[in-house]
């Protein structure tokens, strides 16, 4: 096979499987049929099914993309040289399209993708992958295991139901206004009591100073 056909082909390919996401993401996977993504991304009936002979083989296909590309700028978000809780915010922070949605979030609610074991997994581990990057984010805050899961799958919450009260409400400020209510609350969390009680010491004083009449 010569160098150009093996580039034709995995341009037709990659032209499949981004149409594919694209599709899938607007009407999701059990209302996108593999003829319109063939349309959509412009490659011939040959080409479709030699790289994908059943709509079970495009799905996967479109959903494993999705997954690995918001799981991978999630993770550069989460790692690197800057402070865990100035990461964890620029995740949360992120731009985000609010009222288009999740990409992955909304196949959970695709009965097609919920059926189907394979594309249920490919969801399923996508969202334990963001989680295990979370928490490990605020386990370097120097938080204890069990509570750095917990507030992983806060965080993760937040952005998921960020975007169902924008997409409920027509506002995308939905979402902001649930990022800064989360960030807020952990730095009330983090931040030291600023009425700390008094101690013994202080107690006992007070009550020298002022003994009963």
């Amino acid at each position: 096979m010569s160098e150009t056909k093996t580039t034709a082909e995995g341009s037709a390919r990659a032209r499949l499987v981004t149409a594919a996401q694209e599709l899938f993401a607007v009407q999701g996977v059990g209302a996108t049929s593999p003829r319109q993504v063939m349309r959509a991304s412009g490659v011939g009936q040959g080409s479709l099914y030699h790289h994908f002979p059943t709509k079970h083989d495009l799905a996967m296909a479109g959903v494993v993309a999705t997954t690995a590309d918001a799981l991978g700028r999630a993770r550069a978000e989460l790692t690197g040289g800057s402070a865990p809780l100035d990461r964890i915010s620029d995740y949360l922070g992120r731009r985000r399209d609010a009222l288009a949605g999740c990409k992955v979030g909304r196949l959970t609610s695709d009965q097609a993708v919920m059926d189907d074991a394979d594309l249920h997994a490919v969801v399923g581990g996508y969202f334990s992958g963001l989680l295990d990057e979370v928490a490990a984010a605020f386990r370097e805050s120097g938080l204890p295991d069990d509570v750095a899961r917990d507030r992983a799958h806060a965080a993760v919450a937040i952005v998921q139901g960020g975007y169902v009260l924008a997409r409920a409400t027509g506002d995308p400020e939905a979402m902001s206004a649930a990022v800064r209510g989360f960030l807020g609350l952990l730095a009330d969390l983090d931040r030291p009591s600023r009425t700390a009680p008094p101690s013994p010491t202080q107690e006992s004083s007070h009550v020298r100073a002022h003994p009963p009449a």
